[in-house]
């Protein structure tokens, strides 16, 4: 199995999440010309050619010969029909990794040569900025060489992890979803804000630099966040009196209860392809 930077790398689909991981392996370094655009939009592919000098192409079968490392990004229904025109040009030492919600690597193996390694990713929305977090599942044929090639194409947008595949519905609904959880209560806590008064402007302001501060207090310290929410609530403070209106309201339970209903979502959604 080749390292990174020997590697092509085709990308199949470049909607918002293909793109993102492709934009973030070209900051990191690796060689423009060893990266390959495939989407059926010429214009967004010229897009991404101008941006990041890339090579593009709408030939699957091209990308798939030319291509060691191939990544799947398109809907999970267009899966099938893709799989089915890259098979030609793939061949052993070549390594799929697929970001297609929902579609088991079992299945993604059925459409390929027995030599083919395939790995299974659930990242998330902020791979957009290079804070993503990504999770990689090893189907059958993917030793322990093609998931560290795989982690290496994920790097460079963010923090990467690797777990069986029979967690990734979990993950969905931690990471997968998570985004939408913290842009929801920033949403809430912004409402507040103006609802006491104060300008929208500064309302977000606030909320978004407190939000990135806990989260940077999360990432860099030792400290858990029950601890770090602890040293905030003084008895009888400020603090304390708001937190005891989230748990009046049961912010807790329904938390957890949107994490599970995301998790058996995504269950659904897997079992039905």
């Amino acid at each position: 199995m080749p390292d990174l930077a020997s590697c092509t790398i085709a990308f199949y689909g470049v909607g918002a999440m293909g793109s993102a991981i492709l934009a973030a392996l070209v900051r990191g370094g690796h060689p423009a010309d060893q990266v390959l655009a495939v989407d059926t939009s010429s214009e967004r592919l010229r897009e991404l050619a101008e941006a990041y000098a890339v090579r593009t192409t709408s030939d699957v079968a091209e990308a798939a010969g030319a291509a060691d490392v191939h990544v799947v990004a398109v809907k999970p229904g267009d899966v099938p029909a893709l799989l089915d025109a890259m098979a030609g040009g793939l061949g052993a030492g070549d390594l799929v990794v697929s970001v297609a919600a929902g579609v088991m690597s079992a299945a993604i193996e059925e459409h390929l040569p027995d030599a083919v390694a395939v790995a299974r990713v659930m990242p998330n929305t902020p791979a957009l900025v290079g804070q993503g977090m990504a999770v990689v599942s090893p189907g059958s044929r993917c030793g322990d060489e093609a998931l560290a090639l795989a982690r290496s194409v994920l790097e460079p947008s963010g923090a990467v992890l690797s777990l069986p595949e029979k967690h990734l519905d979990a993950v969905t609904g931690v990471s997968g979803s998570g985004p939408a959880y913290a842009f929801y209560l920033a949403e809430a806590m912004t409402e507040g804000g103006v609802l006491m008064g104060l300008p929208r402007d500064v309302a977000t302001t606030l909320t978004v630099q407190t939000l990135l501060g806990a989260a940077t207090m999360l990432a860099e310290g030792e400290d858990s966040a029950t601890i770090l929410r602890e040293r905030v609530s003084s008895p009888g403070g400020t603090t304390t009196a708001g937190l005891a209106v989230l748990d009046e309201r049961a912010t807790r339970a329904a938390v957890v209860a949107a994490v599970r209903a995301a998790t058996e979502r995504s269950a659904e959604l897997g079992r039905a392809r």
